[in-house]
């Protein structure tokens, strides 16, 4: 009942030895994930003591290579370290085609359930969806088919005002749940008891909103809203906005301005281009349109934990 985010690797294009490219590992609500899969991201993994048999779910954001030519990679590892448990991977149509022709190929069949969701709908959608979270995609708009994701907790059922309810005799335990899931009581005499009157509120549940590279976009705003934590792609200055728009990538202004336009926490930076070597120049300038902006770097653990709990 918390969420912890990982940062694994977060530049953009090539990997370098001090630079890794785009893969986060979450832990939501007692779920482990993988969002997005650059290359080197096992290496990543190993280096932050993250148990690989843990992640039940992957993530791909798009088909371009700093984002998921790791994956091929991660997936015959699992095979080799015995895995048993089904693997979810979910990405852009065409992404199944790519890693089962290399599978077969290398003739490394794995010996565990890998299933594949494809994506292709420019509208969000929910993709997963447990007793414990929900998964939403975010169209962005990039050179090819790209999503990025929300990831929340289900809302928590009510919680039990005992000093209140312990006053009403006829309540019994067999009635907590209709409680907390918000009923009112009815007593032997007809009369009705609000729930409020049993009850309090239960905490907020969490939300990580994962936007990866895009152009600026005020349509994503009406998914993003409110969530606790975002991490906006920034993969460019102001001073190089031409260089953002024939690329469809976005300033670290622009990321600031979705934060700021969709009221959200934290926002987070990342997917940096090599040519800076300053990377408070990002934070510089985001934090003109939102004061609350950070940088991502390798291992970078971001924690939230809702005091109410």
């Amino acid at each position: 009942m918390s969420l912890k985010l990982t940062i694994l690797g977060c530049h953009s294009a090539t990997p370098r030895s001090h630079a890794h490219p785009t893969s986060q590992y979450l832990e939501i609500n007692g779920e482990h994930l993988l969002i997005d899969c650059g290359e080197g991201t096992q290496m990543q993994l190993r280096k932050y003591k993250v148990k690989f048999s843990r992640i039940s779910r992957i993530f791909i954001s798009h088909l371009h290579g700093d984002h998921f030519y790791g994956l091929i990679g991660l997936i015959s590892t699992l095979s080799l370290l015995n895995r048993k448990n089904e693997l979810h991977v979910y990405g852009p149509k065409g992404l199944k085609e790519i890693i089962l022709l290399q599978l077969k190929l290398s003739k490394s069949w794995v010996d565990y359930p890998l299933i594949f969701h494809e994506l292709d709908s420019k509208s969000s959608e929910l993709i997963y969806e447990s007793e414990k979270i929900q998964v939403h995609t975010v169209p962005l708009n990039h050179r090819i088919y790209t999503n990025g994701y929300i990831f929340r907790e289900k809302p928590f059922p009510r919680k039990l005002d005992m000093q209140s309810v312990l006053r009403h005799k006829e309540i019994q335990t067999c009635d907590y749940q209709n409680l907390k899931d918000g009923k009112d009581f009815i007593t032997s005499k007809g009369e009705t008891i609000r729930n409020a009157q049993l009850t309090l509120d239960p905490p907020k549940p969490l939300a990580y909103g994962y936007c990866s590279d895009t152009a600026y976009s005020e349509e994503i705003v009406q998914y993003l809203q409110g969530v606790d934590l975002l991490y906006h792609e920034s993969t460019f200055l102001e001073t190089h906005q031409d260089l953002a728009e024939s690329t469809r990538h976005s300033t670290a202004r622009e990321a600031a301005s979705i934060a700021s336009k969709a009221q959200v926490q934290k926002l987070i930076l990342g997917h940096y281009s090599g040519r800076y070597k300053d990377l408070n120049l990002f934070l510089e300038e985001a934090q003109q349109e939102f004061k609350d902006s950070e940088l991502c770097e390798a291992g970078k653990v971001f924690e939230l934990n809702n005091p109410d709990r």
